[in-house]
């Protein structure tokens, strides 16, 4: 401190604690024992609307108006297992009709045939092979539609882009040619997808994969076949198409039923809620037996219903 300077005072802070032991300890607060469901001298009047729980589809300022993936995925595959499925009854049945026109060509070779059995013979070919061919388109279109839908939900849930652009997979499902090499890779890379495997490991088909690859290599090589065989003439080129047709018939419902079980496999995989579940009919309480009645007490004069 210089001369003439002022004293100055220290800086001293005080702080005041209370003694160990005096502040009173808190009271562990016990837990009561649970005595049921609240219960009310008269019905509540409040309670949630009537109305059945689902996804927002409609939040401004959000895109929630676009269905998700997943929602429209179990949709598509329901309905084209049905097509498909239809498909493998028309199919077998215009096969059991080429069968019955290949054995009245036999027969006719050492007799006449009936003129009112070959007109249904050839209304029943006629009828089986029309509605094969269009049940065929749409089961095609249904197919295709679900195979879009299926790359894009599988690969929102991963988290990436899908393997291929988008004309690759049309140019591997409907070019003709193309569509024999490219479609096995396709739903092979999209069932490497919906069992979550990692992107950089070389897809491994399954056996439906690959059921399902040979039976749409042998019916695009069937129908090569049987346009062939149809510019030929003659009597045994005939017979020929007719046995070819019934065989391809049934190679059409083959690829039907496993494309259905691969379109509901891949699905369950990818949405393990399905339509088959969601919409099953709920369990019902229909009787009760051997329980005490409940008891109700009584309602006010002044409440209202």
């Amino acid at each position: 401190m210089y001369p003439g300077q002022p004293p100055q005072r220290p800086r001293v802070r005080w702080v005041a604690s209370v003694p160990p032991g005096v502040a009173p300890r808190r009271r562990p607060v016990r837990a009561e024992p649970y005595t049921g469901p609240p219960a009310y001298p008269a019905v509540p009047r409040w309670g949630f609307p009537n109305l059945t729980w689902r996804v927002s589809t409609a939040v401004p300022g959000t895109p929630s108006g676009v269905p998700h993936p997943l929602q429209r995925l179990r949709l598509l595959a329901r309905n084209a297992t049905t097509v498909l499925w239809t498909l493998a009854g028309l199919a077998l049945v215009a096969a059991g009709a080429e069968v019955w026109r290949y054995v009245l060509l036999v027969i006719s070779r050492d007799s006449a045939l009936s003129a009112e059995v070959v007109g249904t013979s050839d209304a029943l070919v006629l009828a089986g092979s029309l509605l094969t061919f269009v049940m065929a388109l749409f089961a095609m279109a249904a197919a295709v539609w679900w195979l879009f839908v299926a790359r894009a939900a599988a690969a929102e849930e991963a988290g990436a882009d899908p393997p291929r652009p988008a004309w690759q997979v049309v140019l591997g499902t409907l070019v003709p040619g193309p569509n024999l090499v490219l479609s096995g890779p396709i739903v092979a890379e999209l069932e490497h997808a919906v069992l979550r495997r990692p992107a950089t490991m070389r897809p491994r088909p399954s056996r439906l994969v690959l059921g399902w690859w040979a039976a749409f290599v042998a019916n695009g090589l069937l129908l090569a076949v049987t346009v062939a065989v149809r510019f030929r003439e003659g009597v045994q080129a005939q017979a020929d198409g007719v046995l070819l047709n019934a065989l391809l018939d049934l190679a059409a419902a083959t690829l039907a039923v496993l494309t259905a079980l691969l379109v509901r496999r891949l699905t369950l995989l990818l949405a393990p809620i399905d339509e088959s579940v969601a919409g099953s009919r709920p369990w019902r309480v229909l009787k009760v037996t051997g329980a005490p009645d409940p008891e109700r007490p009584e309602r006010p004069a002044t409440a209202t219903r």
